[in-house]
């Protein structure tokens, strides 16, 4: 007579699913890590150092935030601790990508509005050179004209002497700054770049770096759970659900009715400088990112489409709504460099316009991308 096997289906606990998850994320950070250390200083233009660290970012943006999503199923002690220090990692190694595409962007964005293209700019490479020469920079004007700090304004500047520009609209009022603001932006820029370059290649060979290795490689082998992670693979779902609570709560202090409207002119702050107003579309655009890990941790159930997928249309305008805000304010930041030419003051503040108006254009985006999300659309 045969005997049916009666051994329970187990099933795996919340603590299994999580532990699997973070392995994986640990295991594609060491393995960035030697492709980095291999790649070297990536000598002759060779990219694989760049896509090694932006690797090693991604990684350690997954590790950090599913440890505090699910910070409830791990030791607090040791997950607070390396997920502190794998926020001061991603941050060192994003400093200067961030530098060198706020310049891209800003050099493409005045060559469009000027008319010329290209406006002279740097070629990206893996890494910017230790030394940068600096281009000639619009200090006095012609006339020896001496602006000092100079507030941005989108319309031109009183017509008095020489070295003042035609008045907006007349040909010429733009492009006539726009190569002496391209120069000053680039000094500027690769010159933050080099330095964050400097500093991440400082970070990775810091004691402090290595020991972050070195829990990550423990990490890939063993995850420090608590008792409460024996539970059923369900507890992941109700902190999941957490997560974008937070999310939800955040999307509904934003001014959404307002951003719905093309042309609403809520983002065109007079304030050249309006990190206060962007504040919460950048707290939405990080709870939106650790909602769509979570919901990697849990999976996509059988036949459905993976949420991160339904959501990357509105983390893609909220990308965009980080970079042109920060490219705004770049381009503020030159425009008050003191004793530079007024066509160069002009030219920089035309360039903040425009990436305001592309701040706009972002949450439009978001809005008609988050409406048709939550409305299953």
């Amino acid at each position: 007579m045969a005997h049916r096997n009666l051994d329970p289906v187990v099933h795996p606990t919340a603590g299994d699913v999580l532990a699997a998850y973070l392995q994986g994320c640990a295991t594609d950070f060491l393995r960035s890590l030697r492709l980095h250390r291999e790649a070297g200083s990536g000598a002759g233009g060779n990219p694989a150092p760049a896509e090694a660290a932006a690797r090693l970012r991604r990684s350690s943006r997954r590790i950090s935030g599913t440890l505090h999503t699910f910070r409830p199923l791990l030791d607090h002690e040791w997950s607070d601790a390396l997920r502190a220090e794998l926020a001061w990692l991603s941050g060192t190694l994003a400093s200067e990508h961030a530098h060198g595409d706020r310049l891209e962007r800003l050099l493409a964005a005045l060559a469009r509005l000027s008319g010329k293209v290209p406006v002279p700019g740097p070629t990206r490479t893996a890494h910017p050179p230790g030394r940068t020469a600096a281009p000639a920079v619009g200090g006095a004007g012609a006339a020896g004209t001496a602006v000092g700090t100079r507030p941005v304004r989108t319309a031109a500047p009183p017509a008095a002497g020489p070295s003042v520009p035609p008045p907006a609209g007349a040909p010429g009022s733009l492009t006539l700054g726009a190569a002496k603001a391209g120069a000053l932006l680039e000094r500027q820029l690769t010159l933050a770049r080099t330095r964050a370059h400097s500093a991440a290649l400082q970070a990775l060979g810091s004691a402090r770096f290595h020991a972050v290795a070195d829990r990550v490689a423990v990490l890939a082998s063993e995850v420090p759970l608590t008792p409460a992670a024996a539970a059923p693979a369900a507890a992941l779902t109700t902190l999941a659900a957490e997560a974008e609570a937070r999310l939800l709560d955040a999307t509904g202090t934003l001014p959404l009715l307002t951003a719905g409207h093309p042309y609403n002119a809520e983002a065109l702050a007079a304030d050249p400088s309006p990190q206060a107003q962007d504040a919460p579309w950048h707290q939405v655009r990080l709870l939106l990112r650790l909602h769509r890990y979570a919901h990697e941790v849990l999976g996509a159930p059988a036949g459905a489409e993976p949420e991160p997928a339904r959501l990357l249309r509105a983390g893609r305008a909220l990308d965009q709504h980080r970079d042109a805000s920060e490219a705004a304010t770049a381009a503020a930041t030159a425009a008050r460099t003191p004793r530079i030419a007024p066509a160069t003051a002009y030219a920089l503040g035309v360039l903040h316009a425009d990436q305001r108006h592309e701040v706009e254009a972002a949450r439009y985006a978001f809005q008609r991308a988050w409406t048709r999300e939550v409305t299953g659309g």
